[in-house]
């Protein structure tokens, strides 16, 4: 088994973040891993993303020209990276800031609208948990478990900000949950 997962979007968003925590769901979940991120010199506000793949076995190279799953969150990585996704796979899409993503053959399109959950969640800045959640149900091979442990021990400095991560995560994994049944 061999997953591999790209998330994209703008510096801010919490998409390296992202990376290294599902880089940590992965070897908590007893996978190999490897992390690749890219990203501009000008960071926040830049265009940003990385490329996490997971395997059961030895992996090769951590860069991929094509991916199983594609998380985007703007507009303009939806237009950059939109593509990648490889046949039988699944982009996801920031509804919130994405409009008119287009179903193509061979791929699934879920359309989530995280700025209103993570607004719902409590601050913009669970954009990134919630998208952890939603993996972590959804992709074959990660431990929702290992990934909840992961959130509590790299997110939990603050009582009241692991709360909010915890009901961030929570939502995330309901939504993969709803879309799976």
């Amino acid at each position: 088994m061999e997953q591999s997962i790209m998330i994209a979007g703008f510096g801010g968003q919490g998409v390296q973040t992202l990376g290294k925590l599902l880089a940590y769901v992965a070897n908590e979940s007893g996978l190999q891993v490897t992390f690749y991120p890219s990203y501009g010199a000008e960071m926040r506000g830049g265009t940003s993303n990385c490329t996490v793949v997971i395997s059961d076995s030895e992996i090769a190279a951590p860069y991929r020209s094509s991916v199983d799953c594609v998380a985007v969150l703007n507009a303009p990585s939806y237009t950059a990276f939109g593509g990648a996704v490889k046949d039988g796979g699944t982009l996801i899409v920031n509804s919130n800031l994405i409009e008119g993503a287009q179903e193509r053959a061979g791929r699934r399109l879920v359309n989530l609208p995280l700025n209103d959950l993570a607004a719902e969640a409590g601050s913009p800045l669970t954009l990134n948990v919630i998208l952890l959640g939603f993996l972590a149900q959804y992709v074959d091979g990660l431990s929702p478990e290992a990934a909840e442990r992961v959130v509590r021990q790299r997110l939990g400095k603050r009582a009241d900000l692991l709360e909010m991560n915890l009901k961030a995560f929570a939502r995330g994994a309901e939504l993969a949950q709803e879309l799976t049944a």
